[in-house]
């Protein structure tokens, strides 16, 4: 065994779970380094709480005078916790947060310094935006960039840090975040969803988009992360044979949480609490090793700031508890990958989830009109859903036989189904008296009695109601759930001014009533949207063949993927809903073209030198003590050497075989990568990686794995998925 791996497993099996304490009741934690309404009640003056509260309510602007007080109350609040530096808390598109500390600290003209922080540095920051991914939007050499305070989702203090969450701007106006593109959306869908919720309750003066993400991480012990070259620098492993035992016991998932990682959970879910994320649910995973966390559903834009500093939070407590968490979608091969399953709903001020059943047929008919018009959003912009989550990393996952296929489907369930069914039998025009009570007493009436016993839950399937929630399935571990809940909120924006539209011109020119208005245009969505229906196996090959004859896109690779977000359908509905222009749009196709060239050019160059600088030479030096030991047998045995020796010299000739196939693999790739280095244009380069690179990566890995079966375990140079995936 290697001394690197020797080590790395040494100092894994003489580890002991640091204990945690306890620190009280779990509500007493909740929310105490976040400047919520108390805080802000206590520190701040009613002038600045009010300004504060009808932004956060109503939208509405904070003039700087105020924004002074506001801070002042921030420091005053954030220097008795202990913080002594503020950050405008940002989430560029790099994947990740960004943050610049400053110090709460300014010396005078007179040589005495002063604590120091303004309105004019709390709402407004200028971070040099040249190093963050534009897309062409800014040159290198214009660094200028701005963050601006998002009163929405509260500031926090993370470590002695006053954290304040803003948006990421370009110093012509263009986003260049994921906050900022969110924000719009939900404000669209906000305006769209209020006039129609008006239909039903003319109390309804605002709705929220809700999110409930779930995230899923595999855990394993530090040092023999950093033992393996692959997972420090791409988050996976490159190559690796499976180990004897994976997941095909199904004794991991939901089975006793090891003692180590329940000491790491327990820590890792107080300093949530804490930053005020509500975390409520914890439990191994299908896979070894792997695990999952789930809070309780939070406003969209709180719910996507809680997830990414979330992912911050684990990484930091995993490295107290010396292991490592792995958030790529597919980190071990052979066994399940990871996802963040999103979880998405409408809700009024009035405290209605617009996607829950009624107890009256007129509280069903507005869950019918939101559901079903969702389900049309979806049908009309499944190209662009699927782009909304297309990465190099969920590229690995998706129609793997243990995540959503690349195809957008929505799954309702066989009861709901037959509702649907029997709405779109209903005649067209004016209803009978009969009509209508059959209609709402038989149908629309036995809403709630349906879902009650519409338990069964179809996990091939991307996007799935389950029971007052759309389910998004197919959104990736790794990912910022911005990206897919600003194409969500925007199509289902869309969508509804769509239908309204359609209501009140039925209601004008047909003069007929409101709900009458109102079944009419869902039966013609239910009509309209049935290809995107799909009940059945999202894995089979039936249903790739089905899915092609109702004419659903199957986008299996991003760079194909990403297409849909510049397509001149995607770009006027953005433009139209105010939520990205043509300039944003084309920006983070770019961005996101340019990421997924990256990371496969990086993962290829780290699998060529663990190729050729690892695996070659242990194989060779193995390979070479057999030889020696041929050479002693016919020494000793000269007439029969032969036959004693056929087993080893057996192995010596696969060995070669698999030796010169990955030396030749490897450089075919490195010949196809410098191809396409020489390509300028961002698709067509992400296409050659695609098709012609990455291709490579299986052969390379085929006969790595191979040899790892064949070469003396002393000798092997990489720790081993058996080590990896059942240390305890």
């Amino acid at each position: 065994m290697s001394n690197i791996r020797l080590e790395a497993i040494k100092e894994t099996f003489n580890r002991k779970p640091l204990e945690v304490a306890e620190q009280g009741k779990r509500s007493d934690l909740f929310q105490v380094n976040v400047f919520n309404e108390m805080s802000m009640r206590q520190f701040m003056t009613k002038e600045a709480f009010t300004s504060v509260m009808d932004a956060i309510v109503h939208g509405k602007k904070i003039d700087r005078k105020i924004a002074d007080q506001v801070a002042s109350g921030m420091k005053a609040w954030a220097s008795s916790k202990g913080a002594t530096h503020y950050t405008h808390w940002f989430q560029p598109l790099t994947g990740t947060t960004a943050e610049k500390h400053d110090a709460f600290f300014e010396t005078q003209s007179d040589g005495q310094a002063i604590e120091k922080f303004g309105g004019g540095q709390l709402v407004q920051q200028e971070p040099d935006a040249s190093s963050f991914p534009s897309g062409g939007i800014r040159n290198t050499f214009e660094a200028r960039g701005y963050t601006a305070w998002d009163p929405t989702s509260p500031a926090f203090i993370y470590g002695t840090t006053l954290c304040i969450p803003t948006v990421f701007v370009s110093y012509t106006g263009e986003a260049l975040d994921y906050k900022a593109p969110l924000l719009r959306a939900l404000q669209a869908v906000d305006q769209a969803a209020t006039s129609v919720a008006k239909y039903f309750d003319k109390n309804v003066t605002k709705v929220n988009a809700t999110l409930g993400w779930e995230q899923e991480y595999f855990l394993i012990d530090k040092a023999l992360a950093y033992s393996r070259p692959d997972i420090v620098l791409s988050g996976r492993t490159l190559l690796g044979h499976s180990p004897a035992k994976g997941q095909q016991l199904d004794d991991h998932y939901f089975g006793s949480i090891p003692s180590r990682v329940m000491s790491y959970m327990r820590e890792l879910e107080m300093e949530c609490l804490k930053l005020g994320i509500p975390v409520k649910t914890r439990h191994n995973e299908v896979a070894p090793n792997q695990f999952e966390l789930a809070p309780i559903f939070e406003e969209a834009n709180l719910a996507v700031d809680h997830n990414t500093l979330l992912m911050d939070v684990m990484d930091k407590t995993a490295d107290k508890h010396n292991l490592k968490v792995l958030f790529h979608e597919k980190p071990f091969a052979g066994i399940n990958g990871s996802g963040k399953h999103n979880n998405w709903s409408l809700s009024t001020n009035t405290g209605v989830n617009l996607l829950a059943p009624g107890s009256t047929p007129m509280k069903n008919l507005q869950f019918l009109t939101f559901f079903i018009n969702t389900i049309k959003a979806v049908n009309e912009h499944e190209e662009l859903l699927r782009a909304s989550i297309a990465s190099a990393t969920n590229d690995h996952r998706l129609g793997a036989n243990e995540a959503p296929p690349a195809i957008i489907s929505v799954f309702i369930g066989a009861q709901l189904t037959k509702v649907l069914d029997e709405l779109e039998d209903v005649s067209k025009g004016k209803l009978s008296p009969q009509e209508k009570t059959d209609l709402k007493l038989n149908v629309v009436g036995k809403i709630p009695d349906v879902l009650l016993d519409n338990t069964d839950r179809n996990r091939t399937s991307p996007f799935a109601f389950t029971g007052n929630k759309f389910e998004f399935r197919a959104v990736g571990s790794k990912a910022n759930c911005a990206n897919p809940m600003t194409v969500l909120n925007t199509i289902v924006a869309k969508q509804l001014m769509e239908f309204k539209k359609e209501v009140d011109a039925l209601v004008a020119k047909k003069s007929l009533k409101k709900d009458e208005a109102i079944f009419n245009v869902l039966r013609e969505y239910i009509k309209a949207s049935k290809k995107i229906r799909f009940e059945g196996d999202g894995y089979s090959l039936v249903w790739e063949k089905e899915a092609g004859k109702r004419g659903l896109s199957n986008n299996r690779k991003t760079p194909e993927a990403l297409k849909a977000m510049v397509s001149k359908k995607t770009i006027e509905l953005f433009e139209e809903m105010s939520v990205m222009n043509k300039i944003e749009c084309e920006a983070r196709h770019e961005i996101e073209l340019e990421e997924y060239t990256l990371k496969v050019q990086i993962e290829s160059r780290v699998l060529g030198d663990i190729a050729r600088n690892h695996v070659i030479p242990i194989a060779i030096r193995y390979q070479n003590t057999l030889i020696d030991n041929v050479r002693g047998l016919k020494d000793i045995f000269s007439k029969e050497y032969k036959k004693l020796a056929s087993e080893q010299m057996d192995l010596i000739e696969h060995i070669s075989y698999h030796i010169a196939e990955i030396n030749s693999s490897v450089s075919a790739m490195i010949e196809e990568r410098k191809k396409a280095n020489k390509l300028e244009k961002s698709q067509i380069k992400a296409d050659a990686y695609c098709e012609k690179v990455l291709p490579f990566f299986d052969t390379i890995r085929y006969h790595c794995d191979k040899l790892e079966l064949m070469v003396d375990d002393d000798l092997w140079p990489l720790t081993k998925y058996r080590e990896m995936l059942f240390t305890k």
